[in-house]
């Protein structure tokens, strides 16, 4: 009985022991760390909990808000700021890299490779950190494609096919930070004028805007609408949970790290660095496997424990190949291109899709009987529907695009940009107007 005794408590002072690294590191944390992010609760909730369990006292507050808001909070707040941005895009980290509002740290977590694809994963002077990669494409649901008849897309080319209009979807980059990265990996993989053609000719093919990210996959997955332009985890997470969905990385696509920094004037610093190091863990990377999350690890070891269909940027080597994504680029016209993308697509949906309605109705009509004088005008019409009012040297001009600032209703956007803004709007609506009255004059043409 004796030895028994002794056996049992020579066993709980090894547990004490083993513990005793732990327990005073989560005594040395704060009683709180404090996360504004953009991700879903899907994600920051199974993080949130495990973290809690790891460092008992210490809570995750996590605020949610929009990228875009996230990083004007952090700019009106810098007395007294969160402790920790948690996001997608990786030029929201550069604004704030720029402006002196994060704070460099040295990681402690090792075996995490430099690059992803082409792209570094964390900051080298150490104000953020790639926790997980993310890559861009489309979702669609297999049901309402086979219900409408729709053939599956593989291309962001496919989604300017007449038969696709009235069944995409996609949210604002000026409110979705991960289609902010869309449009720039578009723009940067084509060119910039090619770029916005693209994006202007699928925007003829939209159903709607979404004011946020998460109403794309939502309507995707219930099927109110067929296909959505959404970062990778909505789909894989989505099809993952369920849904009769499918994801597809176009051939022009990027694969960039969704990334965590820590705030300057962060008022919990040691919880702070702790969240930075548990996410970078093996035991953090695993939890972005989980089926509600479906996020791409950082780590290659641990796609060891991921399902055989899983993507892994460390295997595929065409993941993100074809672009060498630009942060500092996107940085520096990123609230002009959110401005530009609204201007002439979001608020002026109706009219860019009327206007493709008709160059496809004049598509149809001239392939019948072709004229030179439809030909003409055809052509006329579509050069009206994918002009811009101007060019990438302007767009990267600190003249032009350090007039552009976060907007809301607080605060309404300065005089300069309100006057570009009110261009691009004019120039929208009378180009719209032209290239349908030109693809009309085309169908006449044809008969």
């Amino acid at each position: 009985m004796r030895l028994a005794r002794r056996h049992l408590l020579a066993a709980a002072t090894l547990a004490l022991i083993a513990a005793a690294p732990t327990l005073s590191q989560a005594q040395a944390l704060e009683d709180k760390v404090v996360v504004i992010t953009s991700f879903p609760k899907d994600l920051t909730g199974p993080y949130a909990t495990a973290f809690e369990k790891k460092y008992p006292g210490t809570k995750v507050e996590v605020q949610n808000r929009n990228t875009t808001a996230a990083v004007a909070y952090i700019r009106e707040t810098q007395s007294n700021p969160p402790d920790l941005f948690w996001v997608s895009a990786p030029d929201a980290f550069e604004v704030l890299k720029k402006n002196k509002l994060l704070s460099p740290y040295k990681l402690k977590a090792s075996g995490i490779p430099e690059k992803v694809g082409a792209f570094p994963i964390n900051d080298p002077e150490g104000h953020f950190f790639g926790f997980a990669a993310s890559g861009y494409g489309i979702m669609y649901n297999s049901r309402y494609m086979q219900g409408n008849k729709l053939p599956a897309p593989k291309e962001w080319d496919d989604l300017k096919k007449p038969i696709y209009a009235g069944h995409v979807g996609i949210s604002a980059p000026s409110r979705s930070g991960t289609t902010h990265l869309t449009v720039e990996t578009i723009l940067q993989g084509e060119g910039w004028a090619k770029g916005w053609a693209t994006l202007l000719e699928i925007g003829g093919n939209l159903v709607t805007v979404s004011d946020r990210s998460f109403g794309v996959p939502d309507a995707v997955n219930s099927g109110q609408y067929g296909l959505g332009i959404v970062i990778d985890f909505f789909g894989l997470a989505a099809k993952a949970s369920g849904f009769p969905v499918e994801f597809v990385y176009p051939e022009l696509t990027t694969i960039v790290p969704a990334s965590i920094g820590i705030i300057n004037n962060a008022k919990n610093r040691k919880a702070a660095e702790a969240f930075v190091e548990f996410l970078m863990s093996p035991e953090g990377q695993e939890i972005l496997l989980e089926p509600k999350i479906r996020r791409l690890p950082v780590r290659p070891e641990t796609y060891a424990k991921a399902p055989a269909d899983y993507p892994n940027p460390f295997k595929n080597t065409k993941l993100g190949a074809k672009v060498a994504f630009d942060s500092d680029l996107s940085e520096a016209r990123y609230e002009l291109v959110n401005s530009l993308y609204d201007r002439l697509v979001t608020f002026r949906l109706k009219e860019l899709n009327d206007a493709w309605k008709t160059i496809h109705a004049a598509d149809a009509a001239v392939a019948k009987k072709k004229t030179p004088q439809a030909e003409k005008l055809l052509a006329d019409a579509r050069a009206k529907a994918t002009a811009i009012p101007l060019s990438d040297k302007e767009a990267s001009d600190p003249a032009i695009a350090g007039a552009f600032q976060p907007t809301s209703k607080e605060k309404p956007a300065q005089a300069r940009q309100a006057q570009f803004e009110e261009q691009w709007d004019a120039f929208a609506k009378k180009n719209y107007a032209e290239a349908k009255a030109l693809a009309e004059q085309a169908v006449k043409a044809a008969k």
